[in-house]
Parts: structure tokens; sequence; C-alpha cells
């Protein structure tokens, strides 16, 4: 469980910092809003595209993927169908719908699957799933259906300006400039890479410590608010998902119990802090993304604990 604990830790700390600099205002009433947009312009993009240019893309071609691309998509539809039924707005949903199924592949999943699964590398096949598949859908989604920060609400775009949102977002842009270096085969010096590398380290950090400085003044599940969104997407993503993915890898797929308790484990995981970026950048469901990243993260120590006991 050391893993699970150490993992957990390293993010509370830093969460904490980012709520204690809010707290003195040390960084201005416009600290987070700076932070989110370094990190979503600049850093996260190099960060991608290191990690995306180092990686074997090989990994992608496993039955662990096809289960994490079922389950993700499966959840993200049911949360969708909630909303749809609810009458929740599309920008809001689409946020909270990656609450439900995007997981902490990065900063916590890696420490977890290095400390409770005995190697790093398996969570290797979700992050490159998450940031090649499910980010540009959710970023395009996002880009079509809410209008970014400054932006007049409602703005017309052109046909050309749509089908090309992908192409045109800073993260998507650093990570297939990455699988295209990784695909070509060719190996980057270091002193090219250094750069990116350096900025890039900047992207967890900059998410954290502005998710911190959010959290000053917020109240979690107010009553001035629709709760309903938030708790549909925390109980999906801490319960839901792991069932989906159990279910999956054991009924249908048959895997090996090693296999399969990597596939729960890493489908237990909380939400991912990055969505709070994504949602202040398009200046959508920052609420629900606060809230559900929290929470989440909250529930899924006891609910990886569980996991591991049941199936490790």
């Amino acid at each position: 469980m050391g893993g699970v604990i150490a993992g957990f830790a390293v993010i509370t700390c830093v969460i904490a910092t980012g709520y204690v600099l809010g707290r003195r205002g040390l960084l201005g009433s416009n600290g987070p809003e700076i932070l989110t947009r370094l990190a979503f312009h600049v850093a996260t993009p190099a960060l991608l595209f290191e990690t995306m240019a180092r990686a074997d893309l090989r990994v992608l071609v496993s039955g662990q993927v096809l289960i994490t691309a079922l389950t993700t998509f499966a959840v993200a539809a049911l949360y969708c169908a909630v909303a749809a039924l609810r009458r929740w707005p599309a920008g809001e949903s689409t946020v909270g719908a990656m609450c439900a199924c995007y997981v902490n592949a990065g900063n916590l999943g890696i420490p977890i699957s290095a400390y409770v699964l005995g190697d790093a590398s398996i969570v290797a096949p979700v992050i490159l799933f998450q940031l090649l598949v499910v980010s540009p859908i959710a970023l395009t989604a996002l880009e079509v259906l809410s209008a970014p920060a400054g932006s007049a609400p409602g703005q017309r775009r052109g046909v050309i300006r749509m089908l090309t949102t992908p192409v045109r977002n800073p993260i998507v842009i650093g990570s297939l400039g990455g699988v295209a270096v990784a695909a070509s085969g060719v190996r980057l010096p270091a002193p090219v890479l250094e750069p990116f590398h350096l900025v890039g380290a900047m992207s967890v950090p900059a998410v954290l410590l502005a998710f911190g400085m959010s959290l000053r003044g917020s109240a979690v599940l107010s009553r001035e608010h629709d709760r309903l969104p938030v708790l549909v997407a925390v109980v999906f993503k801490i319960a839901v998902q792991p069932l989906v993915a159990w279910a999956l890898g054991a009924g249908v797929f048959h895997l090996p119990r090693a296999a399969l308790f990597a596939v729960v484990v890493t489908s237990a995981l909380p939400s991912a802090q990055n969505l709070y970026a994504y949602a202040s950048r398009y200046a959508t469901g920052t609420r629900i993304a606060r809230e559900s990243i929290l929470i989440s993260t909250l529930a899924a120590a006891p609910v990886l604990v569980i996991v591991a006991a049941l199936l490790g």
C-alpha cells in the first residue's frame, strides 16, 4: 500500500501549497488563471511532446488498451445519457463526462503502478490512449460547445475553423508532434529534448497549485448549485468504471488474475487534475471539475485498498 499512500501524499502536499498561496494572495487574484494558461499553452504541450517522442507506440496494441477504451467510452456515454435526461448544459456535461472516465494516470498512476503493481510501465498504454484519443475528442467538443475565456458566449465558428479545431489545440499539437517523432524511429538527442523537459516539468506542479488556489473560498457540494452532476461523475469514476473494467476483463476477455488486477487498479484511479485546466481554459464546468477531482481523489484511496485486497 506504500504506492497508494506515497502518490496521494505528494499530490496533497502540492495542492495544500497552492491553497496557502491562494489564502495569502501571493500570486494575486489572477494567479490560478495564469497558472492554468501556462500549463495549457506551454508546459503541458512540452511535456506531452517529450513523453510521446520517447514512447513505444506498440503498447497501444494490447488487450489492456482495448478494455480501457471500452470502459472509458461506456462510462462517458452513461454520463452523457444522464446529462441528456436531466438537460444539463452541453459544455458542463462534457467536463462531467471527462471527470467520470478520465483517470489520473500520470502523477498518481505511475507511482501506484510502480509500488502496487510492481511495474510503472503498466500505466503507459492508458496514458497514451487518453492523450491520443480521449483528449483530442473532449477538447474538440469543448472548443465547439464552449467559448474560451475572454470570448463572447455563443460565438459562431466557420466550418473550416470547426473542422481544424483538433490541430489548433496546443495539447493535441504537442501530443501528435511527439507521436510523429516516435513513429519515424528518430531518436532526438538529449540537448534537443532538454528544453521540452525543463518546460514540461512545470505542467503537473502548475496544475496542482492552480487547483489548490481555486479551493480557497470554494464550498464543496454547496446547496447553491446542482450537486447531482458532481455526485454522478464521482460515483461513475470511483465505482462504476472499475466495476465495468472488472466485468469486461473477467467475463469477456478472461484476463489472468495479474492482468485483471492491473486493469481494475488503473480504472479506479481518480479524475485527472489536468481536467480542471481544460475546464478553466474553456470557462465551463470549472466547479464540476474542481469538486469531482477533489472528492474522487479523497475517495480513491480506500477504493484502491479494497481492490488490492480483493484482486491483489
